[in-house]
């Protein structure tokens, strides 16, 4: 009996040793095909990040080439439409790039060629644009030689006819000079202007000093001395009645403005006179429904923009 239970005991060891052994050589081949999947992997991964790295740097190299070329074509003269578009096309790219969960190398392969086969064309067309300036350098070339020859054959014309130019300023000159003399000579002169009270009544009071209550109109008496290179025709006298604060004294719908030496001024009264060129006595009436203030008052009479005459008289 004891016999026969050793053996057992024997047996029962040997089948837990066997197990034993089973599931630790399970265990190493479960180790290492799980090491040589981790192998794979590592290697598939360090692939695609090569890859992308590669991917990623041509990109760049293009962008880099399409900034020099977007900058030449500029500077020659050329249309950048294309290339800026092609240009903001790649930049979405790299930015899609970035983010691509789904990296296949195939794709962007195919992209990178496109973009490299337009930089080839593109080429071809900065070197005819470069064709296309050198000929225009040369035909600017000629023609400035045709200017400079035509510059120097005129030369002489050019003296003549600045000479010619300082002869005709010369004479307008002069001729504005002999108008201006003349429009002087032809202006109206107004002499011995006197300034008289007439009452209510219609008696005329002169001395020059009145009582105001004694003004019912002012007349205004001068002379226009014949000018033999003054036309014969009416002449438009303006008559300025200045009080003692140098206001111009008016009265509704009788005064008015006149130019004179480049600003308005301000007149009481127009009168025209037919103007005879025999010396001429000259009579202006001014009437206003308020009282003269007491004080001294200044009378101005201008024709044809100038200032022909003066005189004065007092209030008391």
């Amino acid at each position: 009996m004891e016999v026969e239970a050793t053996s057992k005991k024997q047996e029962v060891l040997n089948l837990t040793v066997g197990a034993l052994a089973g599931i630790l050589a399970l265990l190493v081949y479960l180790f290492i095909g799980s090491r040589n999947e981790t192998l794979e992997v590592q290697k598939l991964l360090t692939s695609k990040v090569e890859q992308f790295a590669l991917t990623q740097n041509k990109l760049d190299s293009i962008s880099t080439v399409l900034d020099k070329k977007i900058v030449e074509v500029r500077q020659l003269g050329g249309s950048v439409t294309e290339l800026e578009r092609i240009k903001r096309q790649l930049e979405n790219d790299k930015k899609k790039l970035k983010y691509d969960l789904s990296f296949s190398v195939q794709k962007y392969t195919l992209k990178i060629k496109d973009y490299q086969n337009f930089l080839v064309l593109n080429e071809e067309d900065i070197r005819k644009l470069k064709d296309e300036n050198g000929q225009l350098r040369n035909q600017a070339r000629v023609l400035e030689e045709e200017k400079q020859t035509i510059l120097s054959e005129n030369e002489g014309l050019r003296s003549e006819k600045a000479a010619l130019t300082q002869t005709v300023v010369d004479y307008s000159a002069q001729n504005a000079d002999l108008k201006d003399k003349v429009t002087l000579a032809s202006a109206m002169k107004a002499v011995n202007v006197k300034v008289n009270a007439l009452a209510s009544n219609g008696r005329e009071r002169d001395g020059g000093s009145y009582k105001a209550s004694r003004i019912d109109r002012l007349k205004i008496s001068f002379i226009m001395p014949s000018n033999p290179v003054a036309l014969k025709n009416n002449k438009d006298i303006y008559v300025r009645i200045l009080d003692t604060n140098g206001a111009v004294v008016s009265e509704t719908g009788i005064g008015g403005v006149l130019w004179f030496e480049g600003r308005e001024i301000g007149y009481s009264i127009r009168q025209s006179v037919p103007f005879e060129n025999n010396d001429q006595q000259v009579d202006i009436l001014f009437r206003r429904d308020t009282a003269y203030k007491p004080g001294n008052y200044s009378v101005e009479l201008y024709s044809e923009g100038f200032r022909i005459g003066n005189g004065s008289f007092a209030v008391k």
